[in-house]
């Protein structure tokens, strides 16, 4: 399947788990790949390998997202080493477990830097140069169920990903009309990424959740993946500033409050 050929993918926390899922997808189906996360180059060499054998060019860029230079440095690069962005994912994302009371304004201030500001870095510094080549393009935020279910334990990431869901509607709006869609894709308990490191952390909870969700299934990163491949598609012309949610029907549920993250 090569829907996506001609295109260049910039993924942010492209190391992290649902990054090198959604990767390795969009790679599948024809785009080249630019990564970007924080871990040493040699970290890549085997998701880089792997993009590669699908026949796609694939870049790494050791970047932070919450310094707008370093991105806007990283945007640039990728256009002259591959081509302009037009698929963008911003996906990099950390998590504090510190409920109000606890939580420093060193760690809050560091969450939303990332998840917050390090997604509106990407999103703006590549959409600028769509709109400059009057192109179209998709930008799909990795947002969470968390950002409209209450989580006590979490409530600097629950109140980054609310604030990125209205990111995503007032891009929507105003980039409409250069055939720019934005969406977010907003998944419930995933079995990798930062909610896996909890289950891995904490003994039982992987069971315990899993159970709680009404379809009894945790997600994999490769099912998210699937969807964010799917806002990608030139197939996809109407949706815009949407949230699609797949939580398994965690959001029936009356809180949140007492599990964490994407």
């Amino acid at each position: 399947m090569t829907t996506l050929s001609g295109q260049t993918a910039i993924i942010s926390g492209g190391l992290g788990d649902i990054g090198s899922a959604i990767a390795l997808e969009l790679a599948k189906q024809g785009a080249d790949i630019a990564i970007g996360d924080l871990l040493d180059d040699n970290k890549s060499e085997q998701l880089i390998a792997e993009i590669e054998s699908h026949g796609r060019q694939c870049i790494y860029h050791r970047v932070d997202v919450s310094d707008a230079e370093a991105v806007e440095s990283w945007v640039a690069d990728v256009e002259t080493r591959l081509n302009v962005p037009s698929l963008i994912i911003p996906n990099a994302a950390i998590i504090t477990i510190a409920d109000v009371r606890n939580i420093t304004p060193a760690q809050w201030n560091r969450e939303l830097r990332i998840n917050l500001d390090g997604a509106f870095y990407l999103a703006h510094a590549s959409v600028k140069r769509l709109l400059h080549l009057n192109r179209p393009g998709r930008v799909v935020f990795v947002g969470s169920w968390a950002a409209h279910a209450p989580h006590a334990t979490i409530p600097a990431y629950s109140t980054a990903k609310a604030g990125l869901r209205m990111l995503c509607k007032c891009m929507a709006l105003e980039l409409a009309p250069f055939h720019i869609l934005v969406n977010e894709i907003a998944p419930g308990y995933v079995d990798a990424g930062l909610t896996g490191k909890i289950f891995d952390n904490n003994p039982g909870s992987r069971e315990s959740s899993r159970k709680r969700v009404p379809v009894r299934e945790l997600i994999t990163a490769e099912e998210v993946a699937q969807q964010v491949a799917y806002l990608c598609s030139p197939e996809n012309r109407h949706m815009t500033g949407t949230t699609l949610l797949m939580d398994g029907g965690l959001s029936l549920l009356t809180s949140g409050m007492e599990h964490h993250g994407k």
